[in-house]
């Protein structure tokens, strides 16, 4: 005996996704309760202040990020990932030079800065640009100006 293939197909649907209001794009009709007071429900004014905070509502949210900005971003991450494990490869590997205290605890501050130089770069690329373009340009100029030269040359070797 054969099962039905609508059963099949039952399977694959959740109880109500038919539900119009479910449908993406689609706005809420009629107006808001106030949830502080559950007991005593106010009617809205004249329904102005519905307006302004429906168009407030929609200028308060983010634009969504596109594939291609996405995908960029994670390659400068990923760069920026391997500057780290190169200076933090640098850094254990470096001895310092023994001329003396003071010297050798600022040459060992130096290097360990360097380590904390391109996440510190990447995350404050991120956060303090606000355009797509600036946030690029820092990126990419904190990829030019933090390479691990010492790892990259060899002389940690």
């Amino acid at each position: 005996m054969r099962p039905d293939p609508d059963s099949d197909d039952d399977a694959l649907r959740w109880d109500g996704d038919d539900d119009p209001t479910l449908a993406p794009g689609w706005k809420t009709v009629g107006k808001a309760v106030p949830l502080a007071d559950a007991g005593a429900a106010e009617p809205a004014d004249d329904g102005a202040a519905d307006e302004e905070a429906g168009e407030s509502s929609d200028d308060d949210a983010p634009a969504q990020t596109g594939s291609a900005v996405l995908i960029a971003l994670g390659v400068l991450g990923g760069v920026y990932l391997l500057y780290t494990i190169g200076w933090l490869i640098t850094a254990v590997r470096t001895s310092a030079p023994g001329t003396s205290v003071v010297s050798d605890a600022m040459y060992s501050l130096g290097l360990w800065l360097a380590v904390l130089a391109a996440p510190c770069w990447f995350a404050l690329a991120l956060r303090g640009t606000t355009t797509t373009r600036s946030r690029f340009l820092w990126l990419v100029a904190g990829a030019v100006v933090l390479v691990p030269l010492p790892f990259v040359l060899g002389v940690t070797a």
